[in-house]
């Protein structure tokens, strides 16, 4: 069965939950403070504590596969539990791979992250640009096929971004609003929303280059990591995005995880970004 598309989900999870975000990243350090140990049993006791938790209160979930990975395929394991829990839980899930590639090796990416036969398969996924935007194309053809979605890099908070991603096009634009206008292009007439989306840090500045929110009016979601513990505000959201605001997912992984291991103390962290978020200026 094809899915409705992932910006028709997404806005109306959104609507239902509210815009925040949890990031379920096990690091190691984490794994600590919760008492557990840092070898496949300690990650599968973390992770699913916080899918139970939250997955039921969330419009989305992102889970990082590479704390999952480095366990092999018994971590693995335990990242499919996750996406088929939170799933059932009503929470969309995003899994935050950043794959980019060509050609046939492309082809496989979307294929398993993205075809619901697929043991790994989300609702959406996040991916890398920057081998030139049609190396995506696999991407998109699977995410139209069977109802998913992608987050595309443009403007991360990562110090080492800029050197990439403002750098001057051919056009005399900054690369990753090269990134963002091919973003426009391939949402332009969906409704309510289109299905590919960006990553644009919550404590990106909002005046790159001398434009403003309006370079955020491409029609899709958008995932802003560094909400909350790493600085972002939601009068950060607002003053970035500006009526883009309404198709942002704020996300966070520490805010809500150094809260646990109390499943109910997760749940008011939750609760409480949705408020700040929901909040009018």
């Amino acid at each position: 069965m094809t899915l409705a598309p992932f910006g028709a989900r997404f806005v109306a999870a959104l609507a239902e939950r509210g815009p925040f975000c949890v990031g379920i990243d096990p690091h190691a350090a984490l794994l600590h403070d919760w008492g557990l140990d840092d070898d496949v049993a300690g990650l599968e006791r973390f992770a699913l504590a916080v899918v139970d938790a939250v997955a039921p209160l969330c419009a989305v979930v992102k889970p990082q596969s590479a704390f999952y990975e480095r366990f092999g395929s018994r971590g693995v394991a335990v990242l499919e539990r996750v996406i088929e829990q939170s799933r059932a839980a009503g929470a969309l899930v995003l899994l935050d791979v950043k794959r980019g590639d060509i050609g046939s090796t492309s082809q496989a990416y979307a294929e398993a992250y993205l075809d619901p036969a697929s043991p790994l398969a989300a609702d959406a996924v996040t991916v890398s640009p920057y081998l030139g935007v049609g190396s995506l194309d696999p991407f998109v053809d699977a995410a139209r096929r069977h109802g998913g979605g992608l987050f595309v890099l443009a403007h991360t908070s990562n110090k080492e971004g800029p050197e990439v991603q403002h750098a001057v096009t051919d056009t005399g634009e900054p690369v990753g609003d090269r990134v963002l206008a091919h973003l426009r292009r391939l949402n332009d007439g969906a409704e309510p929303l289109g299905s590919f989306g960006a990553v644009v840090g919550a404590t990106v500045a909002a005046e790159i280059a001398g434009v403003g929110p309006e370079r955020y009016a491409f029609n899709g979601p958008i995932l802003a990591p560094g909400y909350g513990a790493q600085g972002g505000t939601a009068a950060d959201v607002r003053r970035i995005f500006g009526p883009a605001a309404a198709h942002v997912t704020p996300s966070s992984s520490r805010q809500v995880l150094r809260a646990g291991p109390d499943p109910e103390a997760m749940r008011d962290a939750v609760r409480r970004a949705n408020d700040e978020l929901r909040t009018p200026a």
